[in-house]
């Protein structure tokens, strides 16, 4: 929502306010006096007592003192202090609903109270206090209405994009506890409105919050590679690699499709020959899973990409029964005799 948006659902437009100075063309003078001794200052501005204020002279004694906080604002924000700020706009919104309620001839509490609010906020905003206060107090004992507001306030101001909601959820506050302090005295007929308001500029504050916080970006999709490297009978070196043309495509489909490589598993095999279960085949395993990693660093794979662990002849993939002679056999275990390669990549960006 734009700022001229906003301003219109206020109880009291930011320029009405400002023009409150203007009331009588002779108080101009008095007027600047007033403010400057109140911005240097960090004293409450009072009103005249509710039973006074029935002479012009009263009326406008106090329409000053409303003029002289509305400067003190200004000048804040003329300090680089922005309008959306949460703290600023909750200055604002209290003294935009003290006025509202004096306009209203409200003869309770609540119209010092909420001008005290203002004029509390501003001064430590003046003698830049840190922390600033992020509570709301219930003016004039105002009744808590709607919990689940003041719920979505908390949360909102814990979002990673409160930034954007600042200046909402502030005059929703405000506004809240506006609507608590006529349902005290009126009840939920002119609680009405306000809550209202509330409603309304929390749903636009958890627009703007979520608005506020880019998308995380969707995390690339894993490709997986899978190759077979096979051994020779009781062997393990790299002379004894039956072929490396399987892994070797994996590793080229990988950089052809500028695929940035994250993991590889390899997993080393023997055949049953030597007996199965033999510690010896377990040795076997490991050595062939070595002389890939080997070979793969020669391919300038970093070495902490691996992964390796060894089955000895406990996963057969061929179990060759009855085959003869020795030599045929020894071919027909060649599978068994392996390492698999399991390489996880993921797209580069």
């Amino acid at each position: 929502m734009t700022d001229e948006g906003f301003t219109m659902r206020c109880i009291l437009p930011i320029a009405l306010l400002a023009a409150l100075s203007a009331t009588s063309a002779t108080s101009a003078t008095s007027a600047t006096s007033a403010t400057s001794a109140t911005s240097a200052s960090a004293e409450a501005t009072r009103l005249n007592a509710e039973g006074d204020r029935i002479t012009d002279d009263a009326v406008h004694a106090d329409h000053e003192g409303y003029a002289a906080v509305q400067e003190r604002i200004h000048a804040l924000n003329e300090g680089g202090r922005p309008v959306r700020d949460y703290h600023l706009s909750k200055a604002q919104c209290w003294l935009d609903v003290s006025f509202h309620e004096y306009t209203r001839n409200d003869r309770s509490a609540f119209t010092q109270g909420a001008l005290d609010e203002s004029v509390k906020l501003v001064a430590a905003m003046e003698g830049k206090v840190e922390p600033l206060p992020m509570d709301t107090p219930l003016v004039n004992d105002a009744a808590r209405l709607r919990p689940d507001l003041w719920e979505k306030f908390a949360g909102l101001k814990q979002h990673a994009g409160f930034r954007c909601a600042q200046q909402l959820v502030a005059c929703a506050e405000v506004e809240l506890v506006h609507a608590g302090n006529e349902y005290n005295q009126q009840q939920w007929r002119h609680a009405r409105p306000y809550v209202q308001i509330a409603e309304e500029n929390t749903a636009e504050a958890q627009r703007a919050a979520e608005a506020c916080v880019p998308p995380t970006p969707a995390l690339p999709t894993p490709v997986t590679l899978s190759a077979d490297v096979a051994f020779e009978f009781d062997r393990h070196t790299q002379s004894d690699v039956r072929s490396f043309d399987a892994l070797t495509a994996a590793l080229d489909r990988a950089r052809q499709e500028k695929l940035s490589i994250t993991a590889i598993e390899l997993i080393g095999h023997a055949d049953r020959l030597a007996g199965r279960g033999a510690e010896y085949n377990r040795w076997l395993s490991e050595r062939r899973a070595a002389t890939i990693a080997a070979w793969l660093g020669t391919q300038g794979i970093d070495a902490s990409l691996l992964r390796s662990s060894y089955r000895g002849d406990s996963e057969q993939v061929k179990a060759c029964e009855g085959v003869t002679p020795p030599s045929a056999l020894h071919e027909c275990l060649l599978p068994n005799r392996r390492v698999e390669v399991r390489i996880t990549a993921v797209p580069q960006h």
